[in-house]
């Protein structure tokens, strides 16, 4: 149907007719284009690296808080009640997911790291906000504010920034 419409004599506001009046299309210059389109998409390539380089670290710092959440929570389940267990296991295993995700992504250079550092990011927040909302006065709540501090807060801003960032797109494979 739409070629009909497009070889039909009238023109149509959908398959617009080309006029028989166009100038011709130059066909010897494509070489030296070719050339400089080819010199600038490998520059891209190469700055694209530096920036996937770049990625390495924060994935592997992501990467490995996400593990050393594990230890911490067979530690939080035989130590807590088994009501709070449940609370606290639940929130850290969310939270070691999004990492583990986020940073292996990252180590990958996939540019689908963003939403599991958004919800990492969030998360941790989370945690730093309800450690220090239920901890009793005096060394646990010293203990919730030390790793609020040192360790919650830093890789909230860290994730938060990498979700932030935005997202490269992925070169376009050369084709002849």
């Amino acid at each position: 149907m739409t070629l009909l419409a497009y070889n039909s004599p009238s023109r149509h506001a959908s398959c617009p007719r080309p006029s028989i009046s166009t100038p011709p299309t130059r066909i010897g210059t494509g070489r030296r284009r070719q050339s400089r389109i080819l010199t600038q998409a490998g520059r891209r390539r190469q700055s694209r690296t530096l920036t996937d380089a770049g990625r390495r670290r924060p994935g592997k710092i992501l990467t490995g808080a996400g593990l050393a959440l594990l230890p911490w929570l067979g530690y939080l389940a035989g130590t807590l009640p088994p009501a709070e267990a449940a609370a606290w296991v639940t929130l850290d295993t969310l939270e070691a997911t999004a990492l583990l995700i986020a940073g292996t992504r990252l180590l990958r250079g996939d540019p689908r790291h963003r939403i599991p550092a958004a919800a990492a990011a969030l998360l941790l927040l989370t945690d730093a906000c309800l450690d220090l909302a239920t901890a009793a006065p005096g060394t646990e709540l010293a203990t919730a504010l030390a790793m609020a501090i040192g360790a919650e807060l830093p890789l909230a801003a860290l994730c938060a920034t990498l979700a932030a960032r935005p997202a490269h797109p992925a070169a376009a494979p050369h084709s002849r």
